[in-house]
């Protein structure tokens, strides 16, 4: 029981990590030229969209939100669906699909850590491995792909910072998440996707952006709807089964995914370090996915990750 549930949450972790990371190079491509916050608006629009399909269609599982829940879900938009989306819409422009695909890397190492910090998340041995592993896989892409940013060293440097603070929002996203877990996924997605298209779409008409071609502001709503809508239910659905850290850590395949994606259109030739940075995420979701079951979580939501039989369990279990 323990084994399959602990199979179920990394495989809808690796399900949003595809849809997620797909979707990385099509925004860089697709919102060239496209002002960031109404790039980020177009994408949580996409993912509202989806929400409402799946709500019609019935796909709930779970608990509904409470009025209670406002406040985290409010900060959860801030940080996931406005400030995050619009950092990397920018800073993609920069640094390509390529490059800017490799830093969302970050998000797993920010999420695991605030995972630890936040929830005391245990991270087994196992674990560990994996984060040191797909850390290492994308460290040695980017070593390759480092110096080979289209804009200026600046810029460059400018849209490598914006992308690198988005996947800290994403990970605070993450993290806040977590003790929503017990709701209805699709809830959640809802109100998140809402109020973040809401809350970018203000900042598109305060900044008089221009509005979009209609073909990319098509492609780009169809992001939104895989890559913001889908990937997150899923990994909301993962995060029930196997705690933020571990979702966090499984997660980190999506950005080998958009990066291979951009090499294979040709954005950059392939080399030995793109077989060397597959083979080191390979082993990372091998290692989840091979997890002993004595690591499983049978703890309530929120408190997914730790041992049952670990010491801080029930102290956080009072304190919460």
């Amino acid at each position: 029981m323990a084994t399959s549930a602990i199979t179920r949450g990394v495989l809808c972790a690796i399900g949003a990590a595809i849809a997620f990371g797909t979707t990385t190079p099509i925004v860089a491509w697709a919102g060239h030229g496209v002002g960031p916050f109404t790039t980020a608006a177009l994408l949580y629009l996409g993912a509202s969209v989806v929400a409402a399909i799946l709500f019609v269609a019935g796909r709930t599982t779970g608990a509904p939100l409470h009025r209670g829940d406002l406040p985290r879900l409010l900060a959860i938009a801030i940080a996931g669906a406005a400030v995050a989306p619009v950092l990397l819409a920018w800073g993609l422009q920069h640094t390509g699909a390529t490059v800017g695909s490799l830093l969302l890397n970050l998000e797993a190492v920010f999420t695991v850590g605030l995972a630890r910090v936040v929830f005391g998340e245990a991270i087994g041995r196992r674990v560990a491995l994996a984060v040191v592993a797909m850390a290492a896989g994308g460290a040695a892409l980017a070593l390759d792909l480092a110096g080979d940013a289209t804009a200026g060293p600046s810029l460059g440097l400018l849209g490598g910072l914006a992308v690198a603070v988005a996947t800290l929002g994403w990970a605070i996203d993450n993290t806040l998440t977590l003790p929503l877990a017990s709701r209805d996924a699709l809830h959640v997605v809802a109100a998140k996707s809402g109020l973040g298209a809401a809350l970018t779409v203000a900042l598109a008409l305060i900044a008089r952006e221009p509005l979009p071609p209609l073909g990319a502001a098509l492609v780009l709503l169809a992001c939104g709807a895989t890559g913001y809508g889908i990937s997150l239910r899923l990994y909301l659905l993962a995060q029930r089964a196997i705690g933020a850290g571990r979702t966090g850590s499984v997660f980190a395949v999506a950005p080998f995914l958009g990066a291979a994606i951009a090499i294979a259109a040709g954005e950059r030739g392939a080399t030995a370090w793109t077989a060397v940075s597959a083979a080191l995420f390979a082993l990372g979701v091998y290692l989840h996915l091979t997890e002993r079951p004595h690591a499983a979580v049978t703890c309530p939501a929120g408190q997914r990750g730790r041992r049952a039989d670990s010491p801080d369990a029930r102290t956080a279990q009072r304190s919460r």
